[in-house]
């Protein structure tokens, strides 16, 4: 059994990299359903439905914890935090009523998995390996939209708002972009403090993807003579020691 579950999370036949992408397809749905649901009432319905995707992101989690070499290592990884969190935050959801519904907020967390899934696309994706700095970058600047625009609909958008979704997502890009229109605004001292942070960390972040967009892109080789680990796509000698590089590519088509 364990060979197979081995097989299945880090094995390189189709039927491992299938699985793996499931498993993103899984991730999505999740958080979907985690959004769709951080400002509806939780009747047993939802309680039920977030148990047993609480259930299900347990066994994920227990089949890496099994099959990993060093334990130790793998809990401190943070997207192995944010799943603890989150499947903490999914056994506790019958009791997030009135001042602990804020743990709701926690479960957006389940978004840094994706990044544990980098090396599947670095390996199976040419596309990705050429343009893997504008793609991380991307992933950085939808993960911090997501999480903040999150917290904006739990802590600051009223409960009778027509439109909760929109109206968290409006503010958090108007924000980010400094455009500031200013028919939707946090009028808290925490909510004005917050609105700094979205700012000045979302602004870093759209530079970053901007750069990687325009810039010239680079692919990661390690250089066997000097170790340089960026170089251009069609590089044949390293820049730095004119060393002979053997990067794998496509080929031509």
């Amino acid at each position: 059994m364990k060979q197979t579950v081995r097989y299945l999370y880090i094995g390189h036949d189709p039927i491992s990299v299938w699985f793996r992408y499931a498993l993103i397809l899984f991730d999505v749905a999740t958080i979907i359903f985690f959004v769709a649901t951080a400002h509806v009432p939780h009747g047993p319905g939802l309680v039920l439905a977030s148990q047993l995707i609480g259930f299900l992101i347990f066994l994920d989690f227990s089949a890496r914890l099994w099959i990993s070499k060093d334990r130790w290592k793998l809990l401190r990884q943070i997207y192995t935090l944010a799943d603890i969190v989150v499947i903490v935050s999914l056994v506790l959801d019958p009791f997030l009523t009135g001042n602990l519904a804020f743990l709701r907020i926690l479960r957006a967390l389940r978004l840094i998995h994706s990044y544990h899934l980098l090396r599947d696309l670095r390996r199976d994706s040419s596309f990705f390996r050429t343009h893997e700095d504008a793609v991380i970058a991307a992933i950085n600047l939808m993960v911090f939209v997501f999480a903040t625009s999150t917290a904006v609909l739990v802590f600051f958008i009223p409960e009778d708002a027509q439109t909760p979704y929109i109206d968290a997502l409006y503010f958090t890009m108007a924000t980010l972009t400094t455009t500031g229109f200013g028919d939707i605004t946090l009028s808290t001292p925490w909510g004005k403090l917050f609105s700094v942070f979205i700012m000045v960390v979302g602004v870093a972040l759209f530079v970053r993807l901007a750069q990687a967009i325009f810039m010239p892109q680079k692919v990661r080789h390690k250089c066997p003579s000097c170790g340089l680990y960026r170089h251009d796509p069609d590089a044949v000698h390293c820049k730095h020691c004119g060393g002979t590089l053997r990067i794998e590519t496509g080929g031509v088509s």
